[in-house]
């Protein structure tokens, strides 16, 4: 009988999925050996641990230091939207010096927080792509060069081997974007790509949002 009839048969299976099949067991093998997966599970706790520890440190100052929403609106009210995401927006290209959440957190005190947290997502990653370029810029300069590789040989490493799911990481749990960026320019890969993966970051926002919006009132 032929294949039109006996289509199920493994002989007679699209050699096209057979490639499919063959290349995701690759890049899962991969993956594993590489320790990708275990990487991801350890971001996975850690990106736990501070969401729960910063809504715990929230209540704390909220009930025995002084009323939050009575300290965001103080902040509101003392510093113009425009210093703040100023503020924000040089964090987030430098490293991510400062926690997001304390601005995903300022962002509900004002008079529409889902727009001024998109703007929040929109300056983080735009903060990545000028990380991205200074990684890329970096390149050109020999001896500052050797400094960066030295200090972020460890995500210059994994960017190496992981590529875009090192960048999906970085934008989704709280891993400094901004250094994940620059490595990924630094090893030069793939704008586009990059572009593409970073627009997770925007995820991230609104799922952090999600908890952080609940304590604040």
């Amino acid at each position: 009988m032929g294949c039109t009839i006996f289509a199920f048969h493994k002989n007679c299976m699209n050699p096209n999925t057979k490639t499919k099949k063959s290349r995701l067991r690759l890049l899962h093998q991969y993956y594993t050996y590489t320790g990708f997966y275990r990487f991801l599970g350890l971001s996975l706790k850690k990106s736990i641990l501070p969401i729960l520890g910063f809504i715990g440190v929230l209540f704390a100052i909220h009930y025995f230091v002084i009323d939050i929403n009575t300290a965001l609106k103080t902040i509101t009210e003392t510093f113009s939207v425009v210093s703040v995401l100023a503020i924000f927006f040089i964090s987030e290209s430098i490293l991510g010096i400062i926690p997001p959440e304390i601005f995903i957190a300022w962002s509900k005190k004002l008079p529409n927080p889902v727009l001024y947290l998109t703007i929040l997502a929109f300056l983080s990653y735009l903060g990545g792509i000028i990380s991205y370029i200074t990684g890329l810029s970096i390149t050109r300069i020999p001896k500052v060069r050797y400094a960066i590789e030295n200090k972020l040989s460890k995500h210059i490493k994994n960017i190496r081997k992981w590529g875009g799911f090192l960048i999906v990481v970085g934008a989704l749990f709280p891993i400094p974007f901004a250094m994940t960026s620059l490595a990924a320019g630094f090893i030069r890969y793939g704008f586009r790509n990059y572009l593409l993966f970073g627009l997770l970051r925007f995820a991230r926002f609104y799922l952090y949002a999600i908890a952080i919006f609940k304590v604040v009132q």
